[in-house]
């Protein structure tokens, strides 16, 4: 059977602390796998709000999602506190891609809970097709 790899940068230049809810617990007692795809798009609002811009407006473009790619590594549980690491990459004149690392607390270590990595692309809602990324975005998203 194949299985995704994910490949992380070797440094993140942000990060936030996310407390699980009670909403991102499924049947099996943890975080389900749909909470994960909610917990990074908090994150991504997060990380694009310290640069004052949102999903709909990212320096006079929107942003899409064109995919998304998930390794769960450790059961996340409620009470828990993650910390999400997020990094931007392979840029192309029209998007890049974000990394997302996801660690929690365990016995005074961080260790990896999951990785993800979503493709990014410049999007105009109002004429509904892909745009050019700005120069403005990429120069404050590249490390």
């Amino acid at each position: 059977m194949s299985r995704i790899k994910i490949k992380l940068p070797e440094t993140f230049s942000f990060s936030t602390n996310i407390p699980i809810r009670i909403g991102d617990i499924n049947y099996g007692n943890h975080v389900g796998n749909d909470a994960v795809l909610s917990i990074i798009h908090e994150a991504r609002m997060q990380f694009f709000f310290q640069y004052s811009y949102t999903e709909l407006d990212c320096g006079g473009v929107g942003l899409i999602m064109y995919d998304a790619a998930l390794e769960f590594k450790k059961e996340l549980f409620y009470g828990d506190v993650i910390s999400v690491s997020i990094q931007a990459v392979n840029f192309t004149l029209n998007g890049f891609d974000l990394y997302y690392k996801i660690e929690k607390k365990e016995n005074g270590k961080s260790i990896i809970a999951a990785i993800a990595k979503t493709g990014m692309l410049c999007f105009d809602y109002a004429l509904k097709k892909i745009a050019l990324m700005p120069e403005a975005l990429k120069e404050k998203l590249v490390l």
